[in-house]
């Protein structure tokens, strides 16, 4: 079986409902947030996915991400790991994209990126190190996230430009799934936030 990624982004923050651009800051999750990994959890642990035996699991570092892989079951099983930390933004970051647009008014932060921070190339180079880890053995992997960083995991496992990350939200708490198609990578599973549908 040629291996998988789920993508797990973390829960609601107080800065993500602001939409603050929310990089290396350890904000941790909002009741709402820790909602929302629980059924996260629940979701993971009921067919088809059975609790994902076997796979492989790991955890950007950052709170508001292992707290919710702890909530969603998957804690025990979990390894921090640095690549999955997510952008960091530098001179921008608890900047809202509109308070950013007052100085630049037509930035956008896959083109343009954010001074005093990380690259896209350098962000790039960490989603393609998570892509040939994931690709390097005969097992699923599972990994809980940040949103821009897990979008260019999206766009890496394509073959794509990490601005093809611009193209595809990712809501907090949402699963994805990264597989194949026709031997080629697909996405199986994109922002999929059914667990939180009442």
């Amino acid at each position: 079986m040629a291996p998988r990624i789920l993508l797990a982004r973390h829960g609601q923050t107080q800065w993500s409902v602001r939409g603050n651009h929310t990089g290396r800051t350890d904000i941790p999750l909002l009741d709402t947030g820790r909602e929302g990994a629980k059924l996260l959890g629940e979701r993971l642990h009921r067919e088809p996915w059975a609790g994902l035996p076997g796979v492989e699991v790991r955890t950007s570092p950052l709170v508001r991400a292992s707290e919710t892989c702890a909530i969603a079951g998957f804690g025990e099983r979990a390894e921090p790991w640095d690549a999955l930390m997510e952008w960091d933004y530098g001179a921008y970051e608890g900047l809202t994209p509109a308070q950013i647009r007052e100085r630049r008014p037509d930035w956008l932060i896959w083109r343009d990126g954010v001074p005093d921070g990380e690259t896209t190339a350098e962000l790039s180079a960490r989603a393609d190190e998570v892509v040939e880890w994931a690709r390097s053995a005969d097992r699923d992997v599972l990994v809980f996230a940040h949103g821009h960083i897990l979008r260019a995991l999206g766009a890496r496992w394509l073959g794509e430009d990490v601005s093809f990350g611009a193209r595809i939200r990712l809501d907090p708490t949402s699963l994805s799934v990264l597989g194949w198609a026709y031997g080629l990578p697909a996405m199986e599973r994109w922002n999929d936030t059914g667990h939180l549908d009442r």
